[in-house]
């Protein structure tokens, strides 16, 4: 993948999937609304058959992996198809194991000494998690003077409302959240909801505007 995980769109759905029947509809709909980049946690028995669902079915989403803590998880990730990887935290044992899986990939930081680390180790673009809890978008901004050179994609307690004011900070790419598949949505199988949900969060941008 040669575009940036962060450049795909505004807003990373992250989704839990249940069920791996409702995995290709379900990312039919995101893709429909606008959000072709769609992160799978890695939360549930199912969400490997989901990625390797989506990867095989739905050949206009980029399918990538979320949660992933440990190495084994990188590999079977990626065998089922994953084009990206997000991790919440990261160590240098899973750090290896991301920068050998030879897909794009988002380690996960809450502090300015990981961010540090990550970028001695030439790793530019991060998860920030979690968001809003680690500080939210007045952490972020304190962080694009003395270090300019990081991007982050959000995630962690960002709905609608408060999207556009991280989509507004110059290292901010995109933002992940998952309001865009409510729970009772994906429970009732109602595609349509989530598809307009989708176009919604992709019609932000940056200053909170609508593209």
């Amino acid at each position: 993948m040669t575009v940036s995980v962060l450049d795909l769109a505004p807003v990373v759905p992250v989704v839990v999937v249940r069920d791996a029947a409702d995995a290709v509809p379900l990312a039919r709909a995101l893709v429909a609304g606008g959000l072709p980049a769609i992160e799978v946690t890695l939360r549930t028995p199912a969400a490997p058959d989901a990625i390797r669902a989506i990867a095989g079915a739905v050949p206009d989403a980029v399918v990538g992996a979320g949660t992933v803590i440990t190495p084994p998880q990188v590999t079977e990730s990626v065998a089922a198809g994953a084009r990206f990887l997000v991790s919440p935290g990261w160590t240098d044992v899973l750090l290896e194991a991301m920068t050998a899986s030879g897909v794009p990939f988002l380690p996960g930081v809450s502090t300015t000494s990981e961010v540090v680390a990550l970028l001695e180790r030439g790793v530019r673009e991060m998860k920030f998690f979690p968001a809003q809890a680690a500080g939210g978008t007045a952490y972020l901004k304190s962080l694009a003077g003395p270090l300019p050179q990081a991007r982050f994609c959000p995630t962690g307690g960002i709905g609608l409302a408060s999207a556009p004011e991280y989509l507004a900070l110059p290292n901010v790419g995109c933002v992940g959240g998952s309001w865009m598949v409510p729970e009772d949505a994906v429970a009732a199988r109602d595609w349509g909801r989530i598809e307009e949900l989708a176009r919604e969060a992709a019609g932000l941008s940056a200053g909170g505007t609508c593209r």
